[in-house]
């Protein structure tokens, strides 16, 4: 028997370790403390480098902040780099299919760096950002890519530093402190926190809603999906209990359209 309250609808509030996408257009400054080697760099960044970024970094397109040994705090590390494909060598600074293969190629790294399949990737406090050239570098043909693993996710204020490398992060049983729990009466708008922190609720499983290739279903679909599954995966997770309370969060056609297909379970419980 669930409570009237078990029923509370998350609709378009952003699930926890969403995606972070750097911004379309070029910011200055590209970060505080910025290196001026890499403001207009046309080589490609360093891989495993670390950097002290904020929230208000992975809003932008391009980033310079100075590199800083992985064996000080830091908040960031730099897990994949490369060359755009060929057939971008002539796309627009802010088009969408350089967003695009970002997205699909940063995402599946990132899984990868960390050691987490698709549904723990979702339910992580880190999440990623992606960085592309200056406009300057592009315009003389720079198509390289940056993805960062950072501290915190998109409703973050500020983030927690990362170990020296956060390679094999959530391999096994991931530590509390990695895994994302929502500390508010409800989960909307709630501060998202290392379920290590005080908490309200728990980040528990995932669903996925639709293949790559399927076109959007509609918010009524996905709701009712994402509904009725987590009715019944929070119970099981709980060990079903008689009376308990679950919340989701689910997307619309924006994030399916970046690539999103999974929807997030949430659990009552200040364990």
């Amino acid at each position: 028997m669930l409570r009237s309250a078990a029923l509370r609808v998350l609709a378009g509030v952003a699930a926890p370790a969403v995606l972070v996408l750097s911004g379309c257009g070029a910011s200055e400054p590209q970060g505080v403390n910025t290196d001026p080697d890499q403001v207009d760099a046309v080589e490609t960044p360093e891989l495993g480098a670390c950097r002290v970024l904020t929230p208000e970094d992975v809003v932008a397109a391009s980033n310079a902040t100075e590199t800083v040994r992985c064996g000080q705090e830091h908040t960031a590390e730099t897990y994949a780099i490369g060359e755009m494909p060929d057939a971008l060598d002539t796309a627009a600074y802010d088009a969408p299919e350089v967003s695009d293969y970002a997205y699909r190629t940063c995402a599946t790294k990132f899984e990868a760096f960390l050691g987490a399949d698709e549904s723990l990737a979702m339910r992580t406090i880190v999440s990623w950002a992606w960085f592309r050239p200056s406009e300057e570098a592009w315009a003389e043909g720079a198509r390289w890519y940056r993805c960062d693993v950072v501290g915190g996710g998109a409703e973050s204020t500020s983030y927690v530093p990362l170990p020296g490398s956060a390679k094999g992060l959530l391999l096994g049983r991931p530590d509390d402190r990695w895994m994302v729990c929502a500390d508010g009466e409800v989960v909307a708008g709630s501060p998202k926190v290392p379920c290590t922190e005080p908490h309200q609720w728990r980040a528990v499983t995932t669903i996925k809603v639709g293949e790559d290739e399927e076109a959007y279903p509609g918010d009524r679909v996905v709701e009712v999906t994402t509904r009725d599954f987590c009715s019944d995966s929070v119970g099981a997770w709980l060990n079903y209990p008689v009376d308990f309370e679950y919340a989701y969060t689910y997307f619309h056609e924006a994030e399916w359209d970046a690539g999103n297909r999974r929807s997030v379970c949430w659990a009552r419980t200040p364990d």
